[in-house]
């Protein structure tokens, strides 16, 4: 299996109809429907706030400490058997304290799962904090300030939700705060909106990777910055083609953005809903565009390039692609 890292993951996304219906059952939260199957049939969407719709209503059924780590137990075995070797992975707090749930409850889970983790399939994880883009600049503000008594259990901060109508200016001095803060910056940006989006997270934000970013294409002069200060891009190709971002895979702008010389990465973004995991994105990206093992392990060495991760470790899982790569079959390039 490809050793790779990845970059763009919501733990929330991961909440597959199986655990989602036993946790339902645990907590006595309501559904509207208690039917895996059922469930998983409803998971076609038109936009990105199709998609927001049934994710806010699913995660009603996270409640308690055990539910989190139950959540990113799931994620971690999975990541595991996809390869997976540095995880920094996503989490809304925002949305959970609205569903009455402390944040003690919210970080003991997911850091004893990602503990766990460790030591049972080595997976290197850590968690950036993002605000909802939707909720503001001062709710933003409020989270953070909330977490810091958590600190030590995040790495960094983010910015999701609905994108267009929540330009990235709008958060400026919230990441000045986590800057302060010595936090690591990303933000989703390009995705729904446009390049301008872009260009806002890297000036007004100062973010050191971007979140999606595919539509930087548009414009020739942000690809030449972004490949000149070697931006790292975490691209979604399953995510993009179920929100309709593209209208195929085939039609996606990944390998234009590895022809440019951008540092892009391959991740899942929400598996439980959108197709697949890292492993079936990989394999979706080999199908749709005839890569063979050179390009995949040039991918897997963008994710680690990108990752947040000491130094040592990164050089380790380099070492580990370039092993993987010499004792592939030697088919294709």
């Amino acid at each position: 299996m490809l050793p790779v890292a990845e970059l763009h993951v919501h733990i929330e996304g991961t909440l597959e109809p199986e655990l989602l219906v036993r946790l339902a059952r645990r907590n006595g939260t309501p559904l509207p429907t208690l039917d895996v199957a059922e469930l998983r049939a409803g998971y076609r969407f038109d936009s990105l706030q199709s998609f927001l719709d049934v994710y806010y209503a699913s995660v009603r059924v996270l409640r308690a400490e055990p539910d989190f780590y139950d959540l990113a137990r799931a994620y971690l075995a999975r990541a595991a058997a996809a390869g997976v070797r540095r995880a920094e992975i996503f989490f809304d707090p925002q949305t959970h304290l609205a569903n009455g749930v402390p944040l003690e409850a919210l970080f003991g889970g997911l850091t004893a799962a990602l503990a766990d983790g460790a030591r049972d399939y080595g997976i290197s994880a850590d968690l950036i904090l993002c605000f909802l883009r939707d909720l503001g600049a001062d709710a933003a503000g409020a989270v953070l300030r909330a977490c810091l008594p958590f600190r030590d259990k995040f790495i960094g901060v983010g910015l999701d939700s609905a994108e267009v109508g929540y330009p990235p200016a709008l958060f400026t001095e919230v990441y000045r705060l986590a800057a302060a803060e010595g936090l690591r910056l990303v933000a989703h940006a390009g995705e729904e909106g446009g390049p301008e989006y872009v260009r806002e997270a890297l000036d007004e934000l100062r973010v050191e990777r971007v979140d999606h970013g595919v539509r930087s294409m548009e414009d020739p002069a942000l690809v030449a910055r972004l490949r000149d200060e070697r931006i790292a891009l975490t691209v979604c190709p399953l995510s993009n083609v179920a929100l309709r971002v593209v209208d195929t895979l085939g039609h996606h702008v990944l390998p234009a953005m590895l022809d440019a010389g951008l540092l892009a990465t391959v991740n899942s973004d929400d598996p439980a809903y959108f197709g697949g995991y890292i492993d079936d994105n990989l394999a979706a990206v080999r199908g749709a565009f005839g890569y063979g093992d050179v390009q995949l392990a040039a991918l897997a060495r963008n994710s680690f390039d990108a990752c947040f991760a000491p130094e040592a470790d990164k050089c380790a899982w380099q070492a580990e692609v370039d092993g993987w790569l010499a004792a592939a079959p030697a088919v294709g390039s």
